[in-house]
């Protein structure tokens, strides 16, 4: 490997959606940064089987008034 064009490589800490917390090693930020997770394994949708729709700006109502007549006609 090269010298000198690798990023720094430290110790971060991790906190979870539900306030847990550990340290692991990341070349994000300096050392001692903190990470906090907006979604983790605990409270994403693929994990957990909940589905929550977002509808942010009215976008899924944008989306079923567009596509309302689309479907299977008789």
């Amino acid at each position: 490997m090269k010298p000198g064009i690798h990023p720094e490589y430290h110790e971060i800490t991790v906190i979870m959606t539900d306030g847990t917390q550990f340290k692991t090693r990341s070349c994000m930020g300096k050392a001692g940064d903190t990470l906090r997770l907006d979604i983790d394994p605990k409270s994403h949708p693929a994990w957990t089987g909940v589905q929550r729709i977002l509808d942010t700006g009215g976008q899924v109502a944008k989306f079923n008034k567009k596509f309302a007549g689309l479907g299977i006609k008789k």
